[in-house]
């Protein structure tokens, strides 16, 4: 099932060239185009405020967006540039492609863990650290999942679950080739504090390999 996708609301920008879009920045407006798909490009303002915001949360090329303008139909729109002055590295012009259903494009899918309270290591006091929290997928826009599912339910301490071990929806695969770590089930911090200092005796008490004779011994030759 499709996730909830973020609503994007734009202005259409009357005018084109860089006359209009300078005039766009003077009200506080970051001049775009929406291009790709059936139909003529569109050219759109987005408030500064607003488009600062989403950039600084991070991941915002990456991010599927329900583009809304009044007078046009909603759209699903991903960006793919964002032009920034020389100087003060602000947005100056952005740039958003219109998907097709059938359009295949990389986003971060949240991970959902289930399980928790049947695992055997959880129980016996190891830790769940999820070291992903999501997880970077090629997926098809008119079929995002809101997330993706893995079990620790029979995980031990010590374990590692990777991707390799967790059922994608049809048609998504990770962006990254290797079988890389999701979740693992660590020794709690006392376990691991304890094995170390019984290392550290242990250490201790291997005798050293080169000894004299007792007193008053010789050696034989």
């Amino acid at each position: 099932m499709a996730g909830e996708i973020p609503d994007l609301i734009a202005q259409e920008r009357t005018g084109t060239g860089k006359g209009a879009a300078r005039q766009a920045r003077r009200d506080g407006m970051v001049p775009g185009i929406v291009f790709g798909g059936d139909t003529d490009p569109l050219p759109i303002n987005i408030p500064f405020n607003v488009l600062i915001k989403k950039l600084r949360a991070g991941r915002f090329k990456s991010t599927l967006f329900n583009m809304k303008v009044d007078g046009h139909d909603d759209v699903r729109v991903i960006c793919r540039d964002v032009q920034r002055h020389v100087v003060k590295d602000l947005p100056t012009h952005i740039d958003f492609m219109r998907l097709k259903r059938t359009t295949k494009i990389n986003l971060f899918i949240a991970v959902e863990v289930v399980g928790e309270e049947e695992a055997p290591g959880i129980r016996k006091g190891g830790v769940l650290t999820l070291v992903r929290p999501e997880v970077e997928l090629i997926v098809t826009a008119g079929d995002i999942p809101d997330h993706i599912e893995i079990d620790v339910s029979e995980m031990e301490i010590g374990d590692n679950l990777t991707i390799s071990s967790v059922k994608l929806p049809t048609g998504a695969k990770p962006t990254i080739d290797r079988d890389f770590v999701i979740a693992q089930v660590a020794a709690p911090s006392g376990l691991a504090s304890q094995d170390d200092d019984d290392e550290d005796v242990d250490a201790d008490e291997v005798p050293t390999t080169e000894m004299g004779p007792p007193d008053g011994e010789q050696s034989e030759d």
